[in-house]
């Protein structure tokens, strides 16, 4: 393994990953726990967009999306995603690609619980990625939606969690003269130890 110290310092990239966001909380102005996530739909066409990662676990990353979105399908389809996360503050980020499995059991239920209830509300409301008539008919059905659920909404069986297992993982910090720091930690299963490389910039 490539000796590595200071930021890229341990043995487990996990922890590594949680350190590097627990700083980031304190610097990045607004969600330091935005993702790029990206997949690709049954013809090889890439899709990206930003979500929020919910959950850094002891050998995975969980979001929480609705299941019948584009993402949701292109997911399923596949089985496989990536995502990098960047702080402009740290001058760091962090690429992920692996493969996915749900998150559709009693953790997508606690998660769905913590949020706010406009938010719990709104997942039932919205389907999410479908053409849209106007903004005035989706708070036509958030108002349908309160009044039929009330004041505790059960998570919709439509909408849960997504846990990305790596096979990849790359820790990536600012260098001078752009010559950035790389190390990339590769395995092609849970069960076997990373491999750590030094990457050119």
């Amino acid at each position: 393994m490539t000796g590595r110290s200071g930021i890229f310092a341990g043995d487990d990239p996990f922890e590594l990953a949680k350190t590097w966001m627990a700083e980031a909380e304190q610097s990045e102005i607004n969600d330091p726990n935005a993702i790029a996530l990206s997949t690709v739909d049954a013809d090889g066409m890439p899709n990206a967009r930003m979500v929020l990662l919910k959950d850094v676990e002891d050998a995975a990353f969980v979001f929480y999306t609705n299941y019948t979105s584009k993402k949701a399908q292109e997911i399923d389809g596949a089985e496989k995603a990536a995502f990098v996360m960047h702080w402009k503050s740290l001058r760091r980020q962090i690429r992920v690609r692996g493969h996915v499995t749900k998150e559709d059991g009693a953790q997508a239920d606690e998660y769905y619980n913590s949020r706010s209830l406009k938010s719990r509300l709104g997942a039932w409301a919205s389907d999410q990625s479908k053409p849209l008539a106007s903004r005035a008919s989706l708070m036509t059905e958030v108002a349908k939606v309160t009044a039929k659920m009330g004041a505790n909404p059960t998570r919709p069986p439509f909408w849960g969690g997504y846990r990305i297992t790596p096979i990849e993982i790359e820790f990536w910090a600012d260098g001078e003269f752009r010559l950035h720091n790389r190390f990339r930690w590769t395995r092609a299963t849970p069960d076997e130890p990373w491999d750590v490389v030094l990457l050119n910039p």
